[in-house]
């Protein structure tokens, strides 16, 4: 008899999309199927290169409920998040919260493991990020990552899954950096358009 992660994959691949969208919430929230969703999601997008987009969109929304989960928990309090982590770990993830934000999250949502996540999105709630900014985080984070590994999957193949599993961690940070001057250009568009603005 299989593992229940062989048996949730097999699952996925006869369901197509909504089995994506399954993997992604689970993953997201309490169990842990480290690269499943993006090895599925090259392997489909390989199978059905048209469908790129249906197949990002069920993994990024799958992830994005997952995510819900655990940050609506971190939002009820830290009794339980201080009983799965250190004091000192949620210390260390709060005072990122404070001083970054948003980002915080947005970036290890584009991470593969075993950089840490869930730890994120759990102390968002716990540090009151609003759910319109957490949900848009995750979004892009999750959205950009997936996307990344359709196109691959659309051009390369089957090879796809080879390049990232030798080439995860550079490919990733490369996407973290992406987006973190397209938001520091966000905020630089901000701070000229308020200046810009008559005060009166």
């Amino acid at each position: 008899m299989g593992s229940f992660a062989d048996r949730v994959r097999t699952l996925a691949l006869a369901l197509g999309g909504p089995g994506l969208f399954l993997i992604g919430f689970l993953d997201s929230s309490f169990i842990s199927l480290p690269e499943i969703n993006d090895i599925l999601l090259i392997w489909m997008v390989t199978q059905h290169k048209s469908r790129v987009l249906y197949y990002v969109a069920c993994s990024t929304l799958g992830s994005i409920a997952g995510c819900l989960v655990l940050y609506y928990i971190g939002r009820k309090g830290d009794d339980w998040v201080t009983r799965r982590f250190s004091a000192s770990r949620v210390e260390r993830a709060l005072a990122t919260f404070q001083r970054y934000g948003v980002m915080a999250v947005l970036i290890p949502s584009i991470l593969p493991p075993p950089a840490p996540f869930k730890i994120f999105v759990l102390l968002a709630g716990l540090a009151g990020i609003s759910t319109g900014r957490f949900v848009a985080a995750i979004a892009i984070g999750r959205g950009f990552r997936y996307l990344v590994e359709g196109l691959l999957a659309v051009e390369y193949g089957d090879q796809a899954i080879d390049f990232i599993n030798n080439n995860g961690r550079p490919v990733a940070l490369v996407l973290v950096g992406i987006v973190a001057v397209g938001f520091a250009g966000y905020l630089l568009w901000r701070w000229l358009a308020r200046r810009k603005t008559p005060v009166n």
